[in-house]
């Protein structure tokens, strides 16, 4: 009986010390979808089995989603994990495996290896499915796809998935970039969407349902718990939320948000810094060869960064690069640094980098990877980019998809 009460009584001060822990983010602006639901929604879990679809930024007040569920009572059965793995410590694009997380003993499934949806055998011990993943905003980053894989999955087996809502880094008013063509269609670009496209995955769940650009979302049951405090206009260090890596590679906010433009350089043969400490901040190649104008032209384009050249060498770094680019080369080229990013376009800024560097760099080129990213062919993106005619064309399909995302829209 004394081991009983002493249980009980640790148990109490874990959940309390969970409680604690989830409303010291009070301070803040905002309040993400996970505190919502554990403030007012808790007790709609009761008596379900419940699996988790969640990386390491599924986090409140300091404490993992899955250890506050667990610490409340919640009977979780079963861990989905995308790409980077559930507790994120997979590199981009290693392939993650089912296995069992070692700290709670349950089992965990791959959504990012042979099977990207889940099948009737993983959802046989699950009654609902939460999602709780931090977004960066971006078409081809990979957590939107896992989310449509989810409920396309989940709805022929009348399980409800439940979106627990997240800012968009770069605000909600950022819609920039092309708009993806059907035929270059991927798991680096599910939906006709522009490269940036400014809502919250709360709300690409609901448009991906009512625009019907997932099988079976007829069927579909998404209920998203939506934020407390976010606005449209907010790009993250206005949340007050602390930034928690969403991949091994963005370990700040500003690596995110200027990736959104130099994720194009994985489509062209110049490193874009994997295997350095500032990933997607600093790109170049052995072979480049940069002017002083060209390092003049590209800072009178654009205010509220520095723009500097650098020499810099990639190192295979395990569980975030490895085996980079031009691993152990010495490559020259630049280094972008944030000063303020309410002043500057971080697509375009990627794209009059990538010109830059390709007029700079005699042996590049670009892959078929580009069409992937920019959603667009090839011959399209190079003539674009020769003209400066991409901006219209952006401009257009931001107008055009602002209008189409209107009645999704969560948030003002």
């Amino acid at each position: 009986m004394r081991a009983v009460v002493l249980l009980s009584l640790c148990l109490s001060m874990l959940v309390q010390g969970c409680r604690s822990s989830a409303s010291s983010t009070s301070d803040t602006p905002v309040k993400v979808g996970a505190e919502v639901l554990l403030d007012d929604h808790l007790d709609e879990l009761e008596g379900k089995r419940v699996g988790l679809v969640m990386n390491p930024t599924a986090r409140v007040g300091g404490s993992h989603m899955l250890d506050t569920l667990l610490a409340h009572g919640v009977n979780v059965t079963a861990l989905f994990a995308p790409e980077h793995g559930f507790r994120g410590d997979v590199g981009a694009g290693e392939t993650i495996e089912d296995g069992i997380d070692q700290a709670t003993g349950l089992p965990v499934f791959s959504l990012y290896g042979d099977t990207r949806t889940p099948t009737a055998e993983m959802l046989e011990k699950v009654d609902v499915l939460l999602f709780d993943m931090q977004d960066v905003g971006a078409r081809f980053y990979t957590y939107n796809a896992t989310l449509g894989n989810i409920i396309k999955g989940a709805a022929p087996h009348d399980v409800p998935v439940w979106v627990l809502d997240r800012p968009n880094p770069a605000g909600g008013e950022f819609i920039s970039g092309w708009m993806m063509q059907e035929k270059h269609k991927s798991f680096v670009g599910a939906y006709p969407i522009p490269m940036a496209h400014g809502m919250t995955l709360g709300e690409l769940a609901q448009m991906m349902v009512g625009e019907y650009w997932i099988p079976h979302a007829d069927k579909a049951q998404v209920r998203v718990i939506p934020m407390d405090g976010w606005k449209r206009s907010m790009k993250w260090p206005e949340t007050g939320l602390k930034w928690i890596a969403p991949s091994p590679n963005l370990p700040t906010f500003n690596h995110a948000f200027v990736y959104l433009g130099t994720v194009l350089f994985e489509g062209v043969n110049i490193s874009e810094g994997r295997g350095t400490s500032d990933p997607f901040l600093k790109v170049g190649a052995p072979t480049t060869t940069l002017t002083s104008s060209h390092i003049a032209k590209l800072r009178r384009q654009f205010s509220g960064v520095n723009i500097e050249r650098i020499s810099f060498t990639p190192e295979s770094m395990p569980g975030k690069a490895l085996h980079p680019d031009f691993e152990d080369q010495k490559c020259h080229g630049v280094e972008i640094r944030v000063i303020d990013p309410q002043q500057f376009n971080p697509i375009k800024l990627g794209v009059e980098l990538l010109a830059t560097l390709l007029d700079a760099t005699p042996e590049a080129s670009l892959n078929d990877y580009i069409e992937k990213l920019s959603g667009i062919d090839k011959s399209l993106f190079l003539n674009q980019l020769q003209d400066k005619s991409y901006m219209k064309n952006w401009d257009q399909t931001s107008e055009e998809f602002a209008q189409r995302r209107k009645e999704y829209l969560l948030y003002d």
